[in-house]
């Protein structure tokens, strides 16, 4: 074999040799870990006809859309980049009643083309005047949770919450899961006045 032909040769091992990458795994892609804070609630009043309360890590910002009307509001988690919209509405007749109900089922459906899931949990509270719907809304949704509560005669209340970020069910599970819980302390800390 002539040196030429030996060189060839041993370029072609190396080559075929150096392509081998036993035991590598791509990693996949990470998140920062988050640091929740602990647990605590202050009450929350106001003018408007209800009251209830909220994390202390929380506050309360009135609505300032265009569209905005009395006792609309926000509250913000900033330190998870999310917010529950708030709006209220006095009830003034059945009718009006049921639209509010229908509306605020075909909002939190809206989100169907992206969904898993919708799951509805009823709200019956008749000692304090209290119904309503909780949707928990599954899959890479713009809102992962809407509510409304209502005492059926004189007001309505309907909730959102919204995380602004791109919706990634991967990422914000943990918060979610976490916002979660004060929602639920929300709800049953909830009175009409």
């Amino acid at each position: 074999m002539d040196k030429r032909n030996l060189i060839c040769l041993l370029a072609l091992v190396l080559m075929f040799s150096a392509c081998r990458q036993e035991g590598y795994t791509p990693k996949p892609r990470g998140y920062f870990r988050i640091e929740f804070p602990e647990k605590a609630y202050k009450p929350y009043t106001s003018d408007c006809p209800f009251s209830f309360r909220i994390p202390v890590y929380a506050n309360v910002s009135a609505d300032t859309s265009a569209n905005a009307r009395p006792c609309w509001m926000d509250v913000a988690f900033p330190g998870f980049n999310a917010r529950i919209h708030f709006s209220y509405w006095p009830i003034q007749s059945g009718k009006m009643l049921y639209q509010l109900v229908e509306d605020s089922r075909d909002l939190a459906f809206k989100h169907t083309i992206k969904a898993t899931a919708i799951d509805e949990q009823l709200i019956i509270r008749p000692e304090k005047d209290m119904y309503g719907i909780v949707y928990n809304i599954r899959g890479n949704t713009a809102s992962s949770l809407q509510f409304f509560l209502t005492d059926s005669t004189s007001h309505y209340v309907r909730g959102a919450l919204y995380f602004h970020e791109e919706p990634r069910i991967d990422s914000i599970r943990p918060v979610l899961e976490f916002i979660r819980s004060d929602i639920d302390s929300l709800i049953a800390s909830f009175r009409w006045k």
